[in-house]
Parts: structure tokens; sequence; C-alpha cells
């Protein structure tokens, strides 16, 4: 069950000037998203406006237009960095044949497709600021492409199935190459340009295949300047790599699934590590990061078991969501000095992570940022977080002790659930909210200091906190809700607040050690099954107008 959600991308739907963007809260960046009715002319802006903040407009994604056949022209900002070919597929814009020229769709500098009137020795002139994902996809007149300057991208699967390309210049601009850029071209299927397992075009390592080496080390006459994405997933004999210090970048999913890495060593020069970048690679022990690393993109160590330490750049200011998850010998951690954001995920399943001490710069951390890290034993929340997030901590079965920020203001849905070992925390003046089960199994929680400022303890929230021994409820609280301290067996005590209303469903169901509550004179409703086999509770004396619900004392002796 654990972590499903992390794996989708840190993002949400926006709406602006009638035209659908994903957004992502990290990076304040946004991608134009499926727009099925859209006609017309279309202007999209260079940033867009959600919530509080400001995004960028970044790409036009996969089938954002395709289908739209009313839509008859758009104008995209200089912002766009990527542009999916089937993003316009089948629209007015695409069907216009007017649009084409010499064998090319272009929308605003930008090449988004091509056919089979494009010369078989294909120039992209200097004006082309960007070619779209997928632009050649399987053009078979297409036989050498010399692209400009201006290009600082091939994206993923630009010449696919292109079986005539046979050469193709790839300038110093370009600093990234999309997964399967090449595959199945004439390039690709030319056994003459493969060397020891390994596709290299212009000191660009493109692919491998099962004939690399199982200790790879780069020894190519030209350096090798980048890695393609993807270039060694699922060589599953690959043991060792040497990555050669003109890299400066492992881009995303690189040694995906090498089942067999045991070793990685990365040079200084490298400032990125990509997304998913080591996923799965469940041998790996050794993988120093550089003192200049910049970025440690998601899911990028994802279910490496065996890694046991990290010490990550002072430079990286983000950890993006996943990068650690289920890395469950990581035992030490050391995070970057001015870290500000810890994302979904990114130590979930950590299970030997015995200490993580949290830098004062931290601002967020996000859900299920800790869960499962059964090791922890105490931690301290820095003064910048204002909320726990859901699943925060889930499961972290040894912590005894969280220290809890003054301006804290919500513990999330399950923050704490299933914390075993908690034994007492103490909720600041500025909580106003207890999420839904909370601190639901928290079976050694003896005590809790509910301070008047709460307004909501929500579904479950206590639920089966078994060694919880008195309750006095927040003055502040009008409403108690379901099952919120259900099954709290060690409970003797309760003491209603003057402002409290309602208690719902089940609320102490199963309080079989209650036996004395304090009722005030402003309670109106006391739920079906709300004190349901509560043994040992002593007749009730409550207002005559409180509406009582069905079962609501049920074997109460």
């Amino acid at each position: 069950m654990l972590l499903v959600a992390v794996l989708v991308a840190n993002a949400q739907d926006a709406l602006y000037q009638d035209v659908h963007y994903t957004i992502n809260e990290n990076r304040l960046t946004a991608e134009v998203t499926l727009n099925p009715k859209a006609s017309g002319e279309l202007f999209i802006p260079e940033t867009i406006v959600a919530g509080q903040n400001r995004y960028t407009v970044t790409a036009v994604g996969e089938n954002a237009f395709k289908g739209c056949k009313n839509l008859t022209a758009v104008v995209l900002p200089k912002t766009i960095e990527r542009v999916y070919r089937s993003a316009f597929e089948g629209t007015g814009i695409y069907l216009n044949k007017l649009n084409w020229v010499d064998g090319c769709l272009w929308i605003d500098s930008i090449l988004i497709a091509t056919d089979k009137t494009i010369k078989p020795r294909f120039v992209v002139p200097e004006s082309a600021r960007l070619i779209a994902a997928g632009a050649f996809k399987g053009n078979k007149t297409l036989q050498r492409v010399e692209l400009p300057q201006t290009i600082t991208r091939i994206d993923h699967e630009t010449f696919r199935d292109c079986k005539n390309l046979q050469k193709i210049i790839i300038p110093l601009s370009v600093t990234s190459i999309g997964e399967e850029a090449f595959t199945g071209s004439g390039i690709y299927l030319n056994e003459k340009k493969w060397k020891k397992g390994a596709l290299i075009i212009d000191d660009c390592l493109i692919a491998t295949n099962n004939d690399l080496p199982a200790k790879y080390i780069f020894k190519n006459k030209i350096p090798i300047r980048l890695i393609a994405e993807r270039a060694f997933a699922n060589r599953k004999m690959l043991k060792s790599v040497t990555i050669p210090e003109t890299v400066t970048a492992i881009p995303t999913a690189a040694f995906y699934q090498c089942e067999g890495l045991v070793e990685v060593v990365i040079p200084q020069t490298v400032v990125e590590v990509g997304n998913f970048a080591f996923y799965n690679c469940g041998l790996l022990k050794s993988a120093t990061l550089p003192k200049g690393l910049k970025r440690l993109g998601a899911g990028a160590f994802y279910g490496c078991i065996n890694l046991k330490e990290q010490v990550l750049s002072d430079q990286i200011e983000v950890l993006e969501r996943a990068c650690f998850l289920m890395c469950r010998a990581l035992k030490t951690i050391i995070l970057p000095a001015r870290l500000r954001r810890i994302d979904d995920g990114v130590f979930a399943g950590c299970s030997a992570l015995e200490a993580v001490d949290l830098p004062p710069t931290l601002t967020y951390i996000g859900e299920q940022a800790f869960a499962g890290c059964a090791a922890i034993r105490k931690m301290a929340i820095p003064a910048g977080i204002n909320s726990l997030a859901k699943q925060t901590f889930q499961g972290c079965t040894h912590l005894y002790r969280l220290d809890l920020p003054d301006g804290l203001y919500a513990i999330g849905d399950e923050a704490l659930d299933g914390c075993l070992a908690l034994e007492k925390i103490n909720i600041p003046l500025s909580t106003f909210r207890i999420g839904v089960r909370a601190f639901h199994n928290c079976q050694q929680l003896r005590s809790i200091a509910l301070v008047d400022h709460i307004h909501m303890i929500e579904e479950g929230a206590f639920f089966e906190c078994k060694m919880l021994e008195d309750i006095t409820l927040p003055a502040s609280l009008q409403s108690l809700d379901k099952n919120a301290f259900a099954q709290c067996v060690s409970v003797r005590t309760l003491r209603l607040n003057k402002a409290l209303k309602t208690i719902e469903d089940g609320a102490f169901s199963q309080c079989r050690s209650l036996k004395e509550v304090q009722w005030n004179d402003s309670l109106q409703t006391i739920g079906a099954e709300a004190f349901m086999d509560c043994k040992n509770l002593r007749t009730p004396l409550f207002p005559e107008s409180v509406q009582i619900g069905k079962n609501a004392f049920k074997g109460c002796r």
C-alpha cells in the first residue's frame, strides 16, 4: 500500500483563460494539458496565475490539443522548453496544408512534425528554437540531418524509426537527448556504429545493448560529453561504471533497473542526477555524490535497497519526491545545510534510517516523507514547518519523541499513524486541526495536552491509542468527529469542554475503562454508538434535551 501516490508527479490541474494546465508546485512551472474542446485561435502566455503563485509555462503536453479540428492557430511563448508532436496531431493547424513548408509544420519557430515531402538531406534552419518530441518519427525519406547551434535538446523519439537516416550532426549546444531518440533509425540499426555495446554519435552516448561489458569504463578517443536518457537502462549484467569527467549530468533513468550494478563512480563535474537515474538498482552499494551537485531528481535512488549511506551536497535546496524511496539499508543521511523542501515520500520505506537532523532552513515536508522509517527514534521539526502533511511519519514504529515547532497549525491525516512507541507529544498552542487518524494506533501514548485553539479533532484521530488514560477536550471544540477516541481502552476520565455541542458516532466506543464523564450543559447530540461497550461507565447525567443516537450506550452495563 505504501507510497503508490508518491510516484505520481507533484502536480495539480489549473484553468487559466479557458486553457487547462498542469502546474508543478515545486518548480513553479506549468504544462499545457488536455484541452479537447479547444478551437479558433489560442494565445498561450509566458506565465499563468493559480492560487497565490505565478507559474512559468514551459511545455505543451502529450495529446494537449489532439483532434481539435477547429483549432486554427496558436501562439506559443518563448518560455516553452518542450512540445510533444502528438499535442497538435489532428488539429486544424496540423490538417491545414498551407501551414506546411517543405515537408515541415512550424509553430512559432518550433518544428512540430515532418512528412515524406521533406528533403533527404535536411538542414534545420538557425531560426529554429525547438524540435518537438517525435517530430521526425517514422520519416523514411530522411537520410541526413544537420542541427543548428540554437537547438539544446533532442527530445524523446525525435528520430525513432527513421530507417534511412544514416548521418546526423549534433552540435555542442545540445545538452540533453531524450529516451529512444534514435531507436529503429538507420544509425541505430547499423551494426558498424556500435562499439563494445555502445552507440556513440558526436561524443554523445545514445544507447547500449547486451554486448556491454560488465565493468564499463569510457575509453573513447573523443571524450563523452553527455549521456542520453535511459542509455544504460535494463543492462542487468552491468556491475560497475566509471563516468568520465567530461560529463556534467546523469540523465533521467540513465541506469534504470540495472539490477546487477554494484558501483558507480561519479566525477565532481556532475551537477545533476536526473529522475529515476538509478531506479531499482538493487545491488548498488556505492554512489558517492559530488560536492557541487545541485539537483537530485525524483526517484533518483528509488529501490536501491543496498545503499547504506549518503552525504548530500550543500548546493541542493530541494529533495524531489521519492528520491530515496525504499532504500531499506540506508542508515545514515547527511542533509544539505540550505535544504528548503523534502518532497513527498523522499525517505519512505527507509526502514534502517536511524537519525535525521533537519536543517533550520527547511520550510516544507511532504506527504509520506518519512513513512515506514521504522528505526527513527526521535526528531525535531524546524520552526519553518507550519503543518505535518498526510502520513508524514506513518509506520515509524520506534519513534518515541517528536518535537513540534511553535507555529504548527495542523497535524495532517494519518501523520503519526502506527507510531507504536510514541509516548508523549506536545501540541503547540497554534494548532487548530488534528486530522483523520492522525494518532491512530499510537499504542504507548499515555497523555495528550489538547490546547484550547484546536477546533477540529477529526475522524479516528486517536483511534486505538490503548494507553491513553485521561482526556480533556479543548475549550474551542464544538464537535467531536466519528471514532475520535474509539478503543482507547485505558481512558478512565473524560472532561467535556463548555463549548462542545456534538459527540459524533462511535467517538468513545469501546473505551472499556471509562468510568466518569464530566458533562456540560451545552451538549445537544450524542451520536450512534458514541459510548458503546463502555462497560464501566457510570449512569450519565446530561441535559434532558440531548438527542441520543442508536446504540449510543449499548453494552454499558
